[in-house]
């Protein structure tokens, strides 16, 4: 590990960044791990709580976060957070993973579903998997609902993230698996609206040639290739519960539905509301 002046670099980075504020809220997360603090997927708490310090000086300070309906998500217990997709790099996911980890109403670490490919990318997959995110497979999803984890999981997938500048804010096709998971297994839905995120990497056009050769979804033509500091504002809605009784797809496609308009609504209300984008 990295020494500066015969101490730990990174002990030296976490004492100056980890307030007390946070690690009286990272105490207070209800996650179970071992005695080496990993759990069964990668989660571990030290790596977690210096992520959460750092991403919150973004949070704060740069993207001047602004969350409502923090008290709408669960402080224990299984639950499925549902946001909208957008902005070419996941900082609408690591947004919300800061917000339900300092959230005074019950701080939760968040377990964020990513794609297959950030993993073939060197040292991002562990560092990831630290921080809580796990592939997107519906067996993992269901083991850790079983185990009462807070799961976040982006139904657009990359149709949402990828979208380019000219389509923000219009909802793409959302899978049906986040919805067969929540009824399957008695768990409540908390859609999540994200305003802000679309104008923090605008992406002009997708370089469809240079994403196959490195073989990832997309490829955005940016004006600028870092972020944008954009203000964010981030709506947690009423938890949504659906029973499985009626499992038959045309039910399954319209619950999704009925999701995607409760996003679609925070989204337009939280655009009618900012004063600016920056």
């Amino acid at each position: 590990m990295a020494t500066f002046g015969g101490f730990d670099l990174k002990q030296r980075l976490a004492a100056k960044l980890i307030t007390p504020e946070i690690e009286a809220l990272m105490e207070r997360v209800p996650k179970p791990t071992g005695s080496f603090g990993y759990d069964a997927w990668g989660y571990n708490e030290d790596t977690t709580k210096f992520a959460v310090a750092v991403w919150k000086l973004l949070y704060d300070k740069y993207f001047r976060v602004e969350a409502s309906g923090l008290e709408n998500i669960p402080a224990r217990g299984r639950v499925l957070l549902v946001p909208n997709h957008s902005g070419q790099l996941p900082f609408d996911g690591l947004m919300i993973g800061v917000a339900a980890a300092t959230n005074p109403h019950g701080p939760r670490a968040v377990r964020g579903m990513i794609e297959r490919f950030f993993p073939t990318v060197p040292w991002l997959g562990n560092l990831m998997n630290a921080m809580g995110g796990v592939i997107g497979d519906p067996l993992n999803c269901s083991k850790m609902l079983e185990a009462e984890e807070a799961i976040m999981v982006f139904p657009e997938g990359v149709r949402g993230s990828g979208k380019l500048y000219k389509e923000r804010y219009q909802l793409q096709r959302f899978g049906t698996g986040f919805m067969y998971l929540a009824m399957n297994h008695k768990t409540p839905i908390v859609p999540v609206a994200v305003v802000g995120a679309e104008e923090t990497m605008p992406a002009l056009a997708n370089i469809k040639p240079i994403a196959k050769l490195l073989g990832i979804p997309y490829f955005p033509l940016l004006p600028l290739y870092a972020p944008l500091p954009a203000r964010i504002h981030l709506q947690f809605g009423k938890p949504m519960l659906f029973d499985n009784v009626d499992a038959s797809e045309g039910a399954v496609c319209e619950r999704v539905e009925q999701v995607k308009h409760a996003i679609h609504t925070m989204i337009q209300e939280g655009l009618a509301a900012r004063q600016s984008v920056f």
